[in-house]
């Protein structure tokens, strides 16, 4: 046994089944393949050899052609219906082009004729243990190693025991906690409408009448009463008590910390921790069902959907390409692309639709990564991948402070400050907040420049030069190209002036019937979009539904502020305080969802303390763009993280621990040039 075969310490060997008709040679291979290390099973028919694969689940599978009864080509088909990661390697003694045809169209590893020279079998298997890695990816099927009750618990991404019972373990200690004092007041504290009043930052404030509380605003909305009998004994309805709204909101809170938690760590796969958040919504009665679907269908949802389905119709048609050619075409080298792109973008972003932007270059940047390591001879530069997504979504994140068209979030606020006599302007917005946009995405080139310009494995990352190769690959534009690009000028000019009647979703979904119609989008090809990712911006959107409706959202803002220091409740200090309270719950709940919780709240306090409602509002909406942490963040997260798998292998490129260790970073960076260059820098001489 060479070194190279011999299993590490703690590992377990490599199982394999050797599947053939003869006796005596199956024997002999066995032999010859435990000497080298290898766990071998041995069985003599097609129909033996599916039973082990179900019972015993084999790495790799050496199989035999031609057997009696159940053939090899049967035997395959068969066993890849029960293990369609298992590997496969056709070892036969009656070869032909035609066989190894046949077998390479039931996704055979390897095909080898017999008799065949035992170094280049056991190369071949080591090969499909390879493959069979990334079989394992594309199937979603984790990984596990067995060897101890440690590495049980730790598992392997889609399958994570240990952080699943922590997650139990937090949810019952949430939600079986006692009620706090601080809750049971905002839950019973009645509407009076005077400026100030904590309840001001509930979701449904405005809709309250003047005297209820939370508790009856949430009994009416989500349908839920409790039957009470009456003086006269006649059993009548009443709002739920308190102590019940309480409870649910208290799910609520358990039920963000779970998703944050199995979003991050991988504990199962993103979709289907998505469905979880509707299951602890169902069976724990936060809302009724009909209510939790409507949650899961908000339009940012439909906005999302859309934009996958469109972004598969340019990249099919090569627009992609073209685009490509416009918006990188200055970006001849890595620190270009950084220090030149990233700004541009950003400064985009404050006019334009961030998501749009985000959508049209994610797979332009990833086809500029395939030709870049095809052309550097890699199999993957996980590096690059990494720092061009980032760079793009962070760069488009920060560019909401820019302008007041730049989101919701700035929408929202612009209407909490109308309630207090303050609107900003259009330009009084710019003059307050461009300034942050350009510096901010400096910032962010600086780190990804500084960290990855080491670490990328291609030496010679010409992004412009990639995108012209790629340009010239398809010649001329055709038809479909020009169909797309009007339908795509369509979709912006909708965006740009008709968002505020028929949402983002509306005019998503209109152009992806246009493409239909035109020839070029498929239905198909809307079937092939990461539908795990669209599952789980839909969570995130009811989830914070779930925490608004129920007043969890109101809680936990109201204790964030509650922990202030005298110092940062009024002038720089309450803008620092507002803007930390707003970046940092921005990354779990949608901006527009942050903006509405946390305005109310943190607007009053200025008026309370002296300080100007203007400076206040505006910190609390520029801070609801920093959602770096999370993919639920932002659409751009969601689109970026999508567009980042692999398509030989299935990996994903771009994983949940890049988000959150990257983007911490990218939160610290933004909190402090938003308090240096903006609260402390030119604020101080513009005096908003």
């Amino acid at each position: 046994m060479t070194k190279a075969d011999t299993p590490r310490a703690g590992e377990p060997r490599l199982k394999i089944l050797l599947v053939d008709d003869e006796d005596q040679f199956r024997a002999a291979l066995g032999r010859q393949l435990s000497v080298r290390g290898l766990d071998v099973l041995e069985v003599g028919s097609g129909e033996d050899a599916i039973k082990l694969v179900r019972h015993e689940n084999p790495h790799v599978v050496i199989l035999d052609q031609k057997m009696p009864g159940m053939d090899g080509i049967q035997t395959l088909k068969e066993m890849k219906k029960v293990r369609p990661e298992v590997q496969v390697v056709m070892l036969t003694g009656h070869g032909s082009t035609e066989s190894a045809r046949i077998s390479g169209k039931n996704d055979v590893s390897c095909y080898l004729e017999k008799p065949c020279a035992l170094d280049e079998l056991v190369t071949a298997i080591r090969a499909a243990e390879q493959e069979r890695i990334h079989a394992l990816a594309r199937h979603e099927i984790p990984n596990i190693k067995r060897t101890s009750l440690g590495q049980w618990l730790i598992g392997a991404h889609h399958a994570r025991p240990g952080v699943m019972i922590l997650g139990l373990a937090l949810f019952a200690a949430i939600v079986l906690a006692p009620t706090s004092e601080g809750l049971r007041s905002l839950l019973t504290e009645k509407k009076t409408g005077r400026l100030g009043e904590k309840i001001a930052g509930y979701a449904d404030y405005r809709k309250m009448a003047p005297g209820q509380t939370i508790s009856e605003q949430y009994s009416s909305k989500a349908g839920w009463y409790r039957q009470v009998e009456g003086p006269d004994g006649k059993v009548v309805k009443e709002p739920l008590a308190p102590d019940q709204v309480a409870f649910r909101a208290k799910v609520m809170v358990g039920v963000l910390t779970v998703a944050a938690l199995f979003w991050a760590t991988g504990a199962i796969p993103i979709g289907v921790t998505a469905l979880l958040v509707g299951v602890l919504m169902y069976f724990f009665g936060v809302l009724p069902p009909d209510l939790v679907a409507r949650a899961y269908a908000k339009d940012s949802v439909i906005f999302i959907f859309g934009v996958l389905a469109i972004a598969v119709a340019i990249s099919k048609t090569g627009l992609d390409r073209r685009i490509g050619m416009l918006l990188l075409g200055r970006s001849t080298s890595l620190a270009r692309f950084a220090f030149l792109f990233a700004p541009l973008l950003a400064m985009t972003a404050s006019f334009l639709s961030e998501h749009a932007l985000v959508a049209f270059l994610a797979p332009i940047l990833m086809l500029v990564y395939l030709a870049a390591i095809r052309s550097a001879g890699l199999a993957k530069d996980r590096a690059l991948v990494v720092m061009m997504l980032l760079l793009l979504t962070f760069s488009a994140n920060v560019g909401g402070p820019g302008s007041p068209a730049a989101g919701g979030r700035n929408a929202v606020m612009v209407g909490i400050l109308a309630d207090y006599g303050m609107t900003p302007s259009f330009g009084q917005w710019v003059k307050l907040g461009f300034p942050f946009v350009p510096v901010m995405a400096l910032a962010i080139a600086a780190y990804f420049y500084l960290v990855f310009r080491n670490r990328v494995q291609v030496k010679d990352v010409n992004i412009a030069a990639r995108v012209r190769e790629e340009s010239e690959k398809i010649g001329k534009m055709t038809r479909d190209e020009y169909k797309a690009a009007a339908v795509l000028v369509l979709l912006v000019v909708l965006w740009t002036t008709l968002s505020d009647r028929f949402g983002m979703g509306g005019p998503a979904l209109l152009c992806i019937v246009l493409l239909n119609v035109l020839g070029i989008l498929r239905w198909r090809d809307i079937n092939r979009i990461h539908w795990d990712v669209v599952a789980l911006y839909a969570a995130a959107t009811a989830m914070g539904y779930g925490l608004a409706t129920t007043g969890a959202a109101l809680w936990l803002a109201d204790g964030f502020v509650s922990l202030l220091p005298e110092t940062m409740t009024s002038g720089t200090g309450l803008c620092i305080s507002c803007s930390l309270i707003s970046g940092i719950l921005t990354n779990f709940m949608s901006d527009g969802a942050t903006v509405a919780a946390v305005g109310p709240i943190t607007v009053p306090m200025a008026t309370l303390s002296g300080t100007p409602p203007l400076m206040v509002g505006l910190a609390t909406a520029f801070a609801s763009s920093f959602a770096h942490m999370l993919i639920i963040g932002t659409p751009n997260n969601a689109i970026a993280y999508s567009m980042a798998r692999d398509p030989e292998t299935g990996e994903q490129l771009l994983t949940m621990k890049d988000f959150l260790v990257h983007g911490f970073v990218v939160l610290l960076l933004s909190f402090a040039v938003l308090w240096i260059w903006v609260f402390l820098g030119y604020w101080q001489w513009m005096k908003p």
